[in-house]
């Protein structure tokens, strides 16, 4: 049985260590994309304090499609430079926004997300997917924990195998 147990209370660096342990662990066993990412999703949610959803979104025709995810229903399509997450796709960054009702063009999915951080997942500089985490409290993403999902995000490309993802959908 996997264990979900870390102190929220130590500092920063050392959750996310134990966090990417854990990462590591889930995805080392399963390179299937889906598989991988559901996985991550779950751990994400129950392990990271003070959010309401946490999942991946991948890049199908030309457009963001939901993927495995914990939290609320989403929106299922987001098209690319539309949105936080459309937007991390089109500039191929890290999108952490404070304040998600003061960024232009926000896609209101759950109306009680107040903050996101957005991450791409890339394989040979074209984006495949992007990680999506949204909380509710204003500003609770900081550059230590765009450190921490970066590592995260590593994770995804080394393990899973992403270029599944370029596959036409069946």
């Amino acid at each position: 049985m996997f264990a979900f147990e870390i102190d929220k209370d130590q500092p920063v660096a050392d959750f996310y260590h134990e966090l990417n342990l854990m990462a590591d662990g889930l995805l080392s066993s399963e390179a299937n994309p889906v598989a991988g990412m559901a996985n991550l999703a779950s751990l994400l949610f129950h392990t990271l304090p003070d959010i309401n959803w946490a999942g991946f979104y991948i890049m199908r025709d030309g457009e963001l499609v939901l993927g495995p995810f914990h939290g609320l229903p989403a929106c299922t399509r987001i098209p690319v430079g539309k949105g936080v997450c459309g937007t991390a796709v089109a500039e191929k960054k890290v999108m952490l926004v404070e304040d998600v009702d003061a960024f232009p063009g926000h896609i209101a999915c759950d109306s009680a997300s107040r903050s996101e951080i957005v991450l791409p997942i890339s394989i040979n500089g074209q984006v495949v997917a992007v990680l999506d985490i949204d909380s509710p409290e204003p500003a609770r993403f900081t550059s230590d924990d765009q450190k921490g999902l970066e590592v995260t995000v590593e994770h995804v490309q080394k393990h899973l195998r992403l270029s599944e993802l370029l596959a036409p959908a069946a």
